[in-house]
């Protein structure tokens, strides 16, 4: 408390959706435009009220759908503007056109998103396939453990999108209902702390359809084309130029993160991955969200009977940080993966691919498996977290996996 009373900093109980609509609030926001869908109407009803009264200078569009919003936003941003919106499940799914066009255009607009499964059967509670299911969408992609993460996250995301070496829309996830309707205690920083940081939006320059060197920004005064028909001659090389952006992000993202560090006195690991207990560790688990708070609980407990137990958490799940889980994993004898979703006929879930994927060209070949858990919001206790590291311990002895991919916590 020492630190945030030096920082200048209030503490105040919000959920994470308030958290997020704070956030906004504070970062100069000129356009939102959303439409709401549960778990994360609240960020939306909120950001509503500061318009209302008077709090902010924001255009709000109450939009008819999540695709409509999307758009709004990525029009705005074309024109200068700096956008968020928020949305979740088949919200984020009816953005899908949309979530393609935004990145492809390279309009920097921030997303809060309150995770939630897909239908059917119909479930308003947390997992992750609709973030993940857009994980090849172009957009960087943040998960947050807790509610004063998810504030720190949104702010630094307006830096991160807009940086003229990225400029590329970034989400930041949040888990629905473990996150976004329970109540925590959020440490936030003066508001003129967060517009200093977040500065105003700055514009690359482009050369015009008259040779003249311009912002990269629709103005009539200076006409360019954005998004325009692309076909066989440049398509190819402009989707090289997403991929160049997002090669540049994590550098910068850690960058930002260590910046915003000095003025919160908070991290989150180097701002990419964050590590628990893992100088020594032979038993990992590898997660992202909420649970993490849940498995550094048990991993304590572990540690406390003398077990080598850690976690690695990943915080940018796009882009992948693939040296950064590789130094990490370094010591690991066998790693568990929790995926929170599920790629159906795939060989394990999605955030399993990418960890078995990161540690194939590398020295490391520690037995990983996968638990695919936490479905349609079903709780992941400690007793499961629990023997997800016996598991592990019976695979680092006999150095065999018997169920390489598994559920748990489901009736069989």
């Amino acid at each position: 408390m020492t630190a945030i009373h030096q920082k200048g900093q209030k503490v105040i109980a919000l959920n994470g959706d308030e958290a997020v609509a704070y956030a906004v609030k504070q970062c100069d926001v000129d356009v939102v435009a959303a439409y709401p869908i549960t778990p994360q109407t609240i960020i939306v009803e909120k950001f509503s009220e500061y318009v209302h009264d008077g709090e902010v200078d924001t255009e709000f569009i109450c939009t008819e759908s999540e695709h409509s919003a999307l758009t709004c936003c990525l029009t705005a941003a074309a024109v200068g503007a700096r956008t968020f919106t928020a949305t979740a499940s088949a919200g984020l799914a009816l953005m899908h056109e949309i979530l393609y066009v935004t990145s492809g255009c390279r309009a920097p607009v921030v997303m809060a998103v309150a995770n939630r499964a897909l239908s059917a059967p119909i479930n308003i509670h947390c997992d992750h396939s609709d973030s993940m299911a857009e994980r090849d969408s172009g957009w960087i992609q943040l998960y947050a453990e807790n509610s004063q993460e998810a504030y720190d996250s949104i702010i630094q995301a307006f830096r991160i999108a807009e940086h003229l070496e990225i400029l590329l829309p970034t989400l930041v996830g949040l888990d629905g209902f473990f996150l976004s309707h329970t109540l925590e205690n959020v440490a936030v920083l003066p508001d003129e702390t967060v517009r200093n940081f977040v500065k105003q939006r700055q514009f690359p320059l482009v050369e015009n359809h008259d040779g003249k060197m311009v912002p990269f920004k629709l103005d009539p005064e200076n006409p360019i084309t954005i998004g325009p028909l692309d076909l066989q001659d440049y398509y190819f090389e402009h989707k090289r130029q997403q991929e160049e952006g997002m090669q540049k992000a994590p550098e910068i993202i850690r960058k930002i993160h260590d910046e915003f560090a000095e003025r919160s006195g908070r991290t989150y690991g180097n701002g990419l991955v964050e590590t628990y207990g893992l100088d020594d560790a032979e038993l990992v688990t590898v997660c992202l969200g909420s649970t993490a708070g849940t498995v550094k609980t048990v991993v304590d407990q572990l540690r406390a009977k003398g077990v080598k137990a850690g976690l690695l958490r990943i915080r940018a799940f796009r882009p992948l940080p693939v040296q950064d889980i590789v130094e990490a994993l370094r010591n690991a004898k066998a790693i568990a993966v929790m995926d929170r979703s599920c790629s159906f006929g795939g060989y394990g879930g999605p955030v399993f691919h990418e960890i078995r994927h990161a540690l194939y060209d590398s020295n490391l070949h520690p037995p990983t498996v996968d638990y695919i858990y936490g479905l349609g919001g079903r709780d992941m206790p400690q007793h499961m977290i629990q023997r997800i590291y016996q598991d592990l311990e019976k695979i680092r002895i006999t150095g065999k996996i018997q169920h390489p991919v598994q559920f748990i916590g489901l009736r069989e």
